[in-house]
């Protein structure tokens, strides 16, 4: 069926030859003068594009646009050249793209072609978001799918990964063969070599008969790598050897098997640090690194969490005999200012888990649990060298003092983000060990007042205090900042109010 287009009148001479050329193209068209017939227009059948052609930023054009992203729809403005500096504000107002008139009506054919094929990459794929980073991805996967070099996906846990590996090859010559997904991080080592390589009968105990691996059962398809940064050292000279050659032994083989497959891996850790640190080969790191992808978290594309909290509960309500009426504003609200450390995937379950406890038909702000305010869980992005002067501390007990130096981090970063946006209120000065503080080594100062003249308690870190300390004093003085308000101090130090209370119990501050 021809793609639909619907063009406002709001430029009757840009609107009319787009019209026509449209028509002439093989598509289907519908000119609407006001908000009211965009509306009707859309429930008569949704459009695949909207093109705006002028009066870009008054009322109606930029509630037709939200109107649009609500429905997933795409939107092209057309700009006067006076407005082509304010280009920047269109993605806030929902617009996914933009041109500077006047512009050649084949060049808005040949764009809104490219919104149209963009569109449904994302509906193959369910790859979901109007951001830019997700437009950028899009981007990249229609590049990369027509070549057969390798892919380096990165981006943290949850964020979708798998997803734009499994578009590449959809979208690829070799979509009619297999797509082979390996998590190498679920298997020990010995394991993972013969899932990767297969092995012959008898190779080790228990080797009853051949195993073909999922190298060879991606032959003429693409053979998905995650987690590769997990590989062990040995497993790693293995792969190096298939992506050179494209071949590999079996395990207990002889004879060298020869495949015909695509590679894309990926990574929620940097592989370069690893090549830094000695745990990841470099050889194979360049291997890898032909091409590149990076999947921003869901922290950095909030404006994509609504698009994806509806098409969620689109989908998870589909044959729900309550009619589910959907979320409300606050609830929404809070959704997007949560931290979302397991990204895409942490929300889709979050969603799914309140569609189905839901009390009433929608969801309201009442049903969201407040443990996903408490923080975002920071992991420490590669292994601490433990190398230098003084005994080394056990990784467990190490990694939990940096965790908690990078929570305290965030913690002041978000108390001056609360600050600055009290002009006049409080101000955060941070001081250095040099400065000239007396006798206690502060940390920081919070200053109170117009004139900021009236110092107040100080959070003070002292050589030989745990983090414990620390931490009881960074709560010390929230609660001070707030008054003794308890939810306030929660919200100031970024955590939810049932952590709160544990930590007053458990440092005696009730």
């Amino acid at each position: 069926m021809a793609s639909r287009i619907l063009i406002t009148m709001a430029d009757l001479e840009t609107a009319v030859p787009l019209n026509a050329a449209f028509e002439a193209g093989g598509y289907r068209t519908d000119l609407v003068d006001s908000l009211d017939e965009a509306r009707q227009a859309i429930k008569r059948g949704q459009p695949d594009v909207i093109i705006v052609t002028g009066a870009v930023y008054e009322p109606p054009a930029k509630h037709l646009a939200a109107l649009a992203r609500d429905a997933e729809v795409s939107t092209l403005a057309l700009l006067e050249p006076t407005d082509s500096d304010r280009q920047d504000r269109l993605s806030r107002h929902g617009f996914t793209e933009a041109l500077v008139k006047p512009v050649p009506a084949d060049d808005v054919v040949a764009t809104v072609g490219r919104l149209i094929r963009r569109r449904d990459i994302q509906e193959r794929t369910r790859i979901v978001g109007e951001s830019a980073a997700i437009q950028e991805v899009l981007v990249k996967i229609e590049q990369m799918a027509p070549v057969l070099s390798t892919v380096l996906i990165e981006g943290e846990s949850g964020t979708g990964k798998e997803l734009v590996a499994k578009a590449i090859h959809d979208l690829s010559p070799r979509r009619g063969g297999p797509f082979i997904a390996v998590n190498c991080a679920a298997l020990p080592e010995a394991l993972l070599e013969s899932e990767l390589f297969g092995h012959e009968k008898g190779a080790f105990t228990g080797a009853a008969e051949r195993r073909l691996g999922r190298f060879e059962l991606a032959d003429s398809g693409t053979i998905f790598l995650d987690e590769i940064g997990e590989v062990s050292k040995s497993v790693q000279v293995k792969l190096l050897r298939v992506l050179e050659s494209r071949s590999f032994f079996r395990v207990g083989g002889t004879q060298p098997i020869s495949v015909d497959v695509r590679v894309v891996a990926a990574t929620n850790k940097s592989l370069k640090e690893s090549v830094g640190l000695g745990e990841f080969r470099t050889d194979l790191f360049y291997r890898l690194n032909v091409l590149t992808i990076y999947l921003p978290p869901l922290r950095e594309r909030r404006g994509d969490i609504p698009i994806l909290v509806r098409r969620f509960i689109r989908e998870l309500t589909a044959d729900d005999p309550r009619r589910f009426r959907g979320i409300t504003a606050e609830a929404m609200q809070r959704l997007a200012s949560a931290p979302w450390p397991g990204n895409v995937r942490q929300l889709r379950n979050l969603i799914e888990s309140m569609v189905v406890l839901a009390p009433g038909d929608e969801i309201r702000a009442s049903d969201i649990p407040e443990d996903i305010f408490e923080g975002p869980g920071i992991l420490l992005p590669v292994r601490v060298n433990q190398g230098g002067g003084g005994p080394p501390l056990p990784s467990q007990e190490l990694e939990f003092i940096l965790r908690s130096l990078m929570d305290l981090r965030l913690q002041v970063q978000e108390l001056r983000r609360r600050v600055e946006d009290r002009p006049g209120a409080v101000q955060v000065i941070e001081v250095g060990p040099s400065d000239n503080l007396g006798d206690e080594g502060t940390l920081a100062h919070v200053i109170e007042g117009e004139d900021f003249a009236e110092e107040r308690d100080a959070v003070v870190y002292r050589p030989g205090m745990t983090m414990a300390e620390v931490e009881k004093a960074a709560i010390e003085a929230a609660l001070r900042e707030s008054n003794g308000n308890r939810r306030r101090a929660a919200q100031v130090l970024g955590i939810g109010e049932r952590t709160l209370y544990r930590k007053l119990k458990a440092y005696d501050l009730g």
